[in-house]
């Protein structure tokens, strides 16, 4: 889903014009950027969570030439979903949910070494 899907679908759920959805949805994003950007945690109930993480420096590899690079110490955005967003999506896509109780029940196409 793009922006423009988005500003479509409130358009259509509110009554609201187009450009009056898209100014909301801007300045939503601005004030996202600009919270995060000043070090803020923004906590949407029912939706998640945006942070700011800070990565620490490390020594990588360059695969194409195997030299070494110094990456150094940066912040990065971080969006952590709440359990109720989880919800939805999981009761949306049962699927998710059968291959979790799958995996947990050990449905791996290989035996145990005790199965005979």
């Amino acid at each position: 889903m793009t922006k423009a899907d988005l500003v479509d679908r409130v358009t259509a759920a509110t009554g609201l014009t187009k450009r009056d959805v898209a100014v909301v949805v801007d300045r939503f994003i601005e004030a996202v950027g600009s919270a995060l950007a000043s070090g803020l945690h923004i906590e949407i109930r029912g939706f998640g969570s945006f942070k700011v993480k800070s990565r620490r420096a490390r020594i990588a590899r360059n695969p194409r030439t195997g030299a070494t690079v110094h990456v150094p110490e940066k912040v990065v955005p971080y969006f952590k979903v709440s359990k109720e967003l989880k919800k939805v999506i999981e009761d949306a896509n049962p699927m998710i949910e059968s291959r979790k109780s799958g995996a947990a029940a050990g449905a791996t196409g290989f035996s145990s070494p005790d199965a005979s």
